[in-house]
């Protein structure tokens, strides 16, 4: 900031920046409540599928180990992750 003058008023240099800052923090920021829920509302329903149940216990830590340390492949580059779908 630069004086003006000796009264020691500041000069401010970019008076457009202020209004635009005000004008952008006054805005609404994620858009009216009116469309909430759209996507979900307008797709069609399907019924859940039987699945097979999850094993527990032992029988989980079983196949945790088998999947992370036995079938898994040592390669080169980075190690893929659980979630992963590359192949």
């Amino acid at each position: 900031m630069f004086l003006a003058d000796e009264a020691n008023k500041p000069v401010d240099r970019h008076p457009e920046r202020k209004k635009s800052l005000i004008r952008f923090a006054m805005g609404k920021v994620h858009g009216s409540l009116a469309r909430a829920g759209k996507v979900r509302g307008q797709t069609p329903k399907v019924a859940k599928q039987d699945k097979k149940k999850k094993p527990r216990g032992r029988a989980h830590k079983r196949m945790q180990y088998n999947r992370r340390f036995v079938t898994a492949v040592v390669g080169f580059g980075k190690k893929r992750g659980p979630n992963s779908s590359e192949k």
